[in-house]
């Protein structure tokens, strides 16, 4: 797809949201159902079921997905996908590309060993690797659109204005 064929698909989309700004306000879901037999969640991807569990650094097997892994993938999938529609809608030619995403964790924190430590990531770094022949200032320009529009990174960086968390008795 060029920057040509990328425009003409998205413009009828953001024609509707400029003529009718509720229709972009879209409610994403995911769903799970916690594993009677292990400490494991059973999610929904849309595509098959992955089952999360402790990480091995708090008691699990391995086997089980972990889910700050699973946040970190989101990360990469989203930079990554972000940057290649930048990439295209700048006409920056990218001959290859890598995405990584990295981030720290205490694990004293999610344990409760050490009520000051930190409950999450402390620190996440996201590293993109391209080929390609486009001048520093493309790139740099690139870079800055890439996290300007990625949700994931944005979400993370920035935070909701508002998590709102229930349980209810079925």
């Amino acid at each position: 797809m060029d920057s040509t064929q990328l425009r003409a698909m998205q413009a009828p989309i953001k024609e509707r949201y400029k003529a009718d700004p509720k229709t972009a306000y879209i409610t994403l879901k995911a769903n799970g159902s916690i594993d009677n037999e292990g400490i494991a969640c059973k999610v929904e991807t849309g595509r098959a079921v992955a089952v999360a569990g402790l990480h091995p650094a708090t008691g699990g097997s391995g086997l089980e997905l972990c889910s700050g892994d699973m946040l970190l993938e989101a990360l990469v999938a989203c930079a990554g996908v972000t940057l290649k529609s930048v990439a295209t809608a700048i006409d920056i030619p990218l001959k290859s590309g890598h995405v990584s995403a990295e981030g720290d964790l205490d694990f004293r924190g999610t344990l409760g060993v050490d009520k000051e430590a930190p409950v999450g990531f402390a620190e996440i770094r996201l590293r993109f690797d391209v080929e390609t022949d486009a001048p520093q200032e493309k790139l740099d320009q690139l870079l800055k659109l890439t996290e300007r529009y990625c949700v994931v990174y944005q979400t993370i960086k920035n935070g909701p204005k508002a998590v709102n968390v229930s349980i209810r008795r079925v």
